[in-house]
């Protein structure tokens, strides 16, 4: 990563998150909410980008994954107001003036939890990027794609070689093209750092952000590949219906991760969104 800081706050329940910053001090900021079994690190085309000049950027390991505290006991991952309180810790104590949230899958219903219990008064805008906002649910079925439904029983296995394969077959599976060596192994690095009893507890909440979306008045931009195979693009249609401002930016032939398979159209729009939002 770049010339970065990374310090340790406390979330809810005490929990203790890793969290990092970088880019512009004095640059309208943005926050980054990566997805399951993901890391901060999921974002490094970000964080190592022309955002850097123009942005204060921050982006941090979720409870239970990467460096962040990883409590055993499905209570530290099942209720909403936890995850709440973590993004609410986050921009409390670096003091980020009304950020931008980039939620990137799981991130969605993170974001959810926050607007849920916090509301939009904290944040300028949120750039939802393949993100979940209904799921466990009879409304939600269709919603997940073959590309995690075929590994998931494996990344909740407690055989490990059968975890790594699940694993490391969920991270191809987030891409239309195949990642390249240096980005599948870190991330099957981080990926394995997320323990099989969080990975089950965030799996067991059934959740539906609709009110709460609807009632969402700041700036909505809505990243989705038409590609992907991990989360249908039909979740953001949901969010396009339930919020009449959002913008909707689909990528043709890309999967879960546009921000990765291509970061310089991902980090153009996010940049420009930014602006937007403290000028809409």
């Amino acid at each position: 990563m770049g010339m970065g800081t990374t310090r340790r706050i406390t979330g809810g329940g005490g929990v203790e998150l890793s969290v990092y910053e970088c880019g512009n001090p004095k640059g309208q900021s943005i926050l980054f909410i990566h997805g399951f079994a993901q890391s901060y690190f999921a974002w490094k085309y970000q964080l190592n980008s022309d955002l850097l000049s123009q942005f204060r950027l921050v982006a941090f390991d979720l409870r239970g994954h990467g460096m962040s505290e990883k409590p055993p006991g499905p209570e530290h991952y099942t209720g909403g107001q936890l995850w709440a309180d973590d993004v609410a810790a986050i921009i409390r104590e670096l003091d980020l003036d009304r950020p931008v949230l980039v939620p990137w899958s799981y991130g969605g219903y993170v974001t959810g939890d926050y607007l849920q219990r916090y509301g939009d008064g904290g944040i300028s805008g949120v750039n939802f990027t393949a993100s979940g906002v209904r799921r466990g649910t009879e409304k939600a079925q269709g919603m997940a794609g073959p590309g995690i439904l075929e590994v998931l029983p494996g990344m909740m296995s407690t055989d490990l070689a059968e975890n790594i394969v699940a694993t490391r077959q969920f991270i191809v599976n987030c891409q239309t093209g195949p990642p390249n060596d240096q980005d599948r192994e870190q991330a099957l690095a981080y990926n394995m750092m997320a323990p099989r009893g969080v990975r089950e507890a965030m799996f067991s909440r059934a959740l539906d952000f609709e009110s709460v979306l609807k009632a969402t008045k700041v700036p909505v931009l809505v990243t989705h590949g038409a590609a992907d195979a991990i989360i249908n693009p039909a979740m953001s249609e949901l969010i396009l219906s339930w919020v009449p401002q959002a913008k909707k930016s689909f990528y043709q032939g890309i999967g879960h991760a546009p921000f990765r398979e291509d970061p310089e159209r991902f980090n153009q729009e996010l940049a420009e969104f930014r602006r937007f939002c403290s000028n809409p």
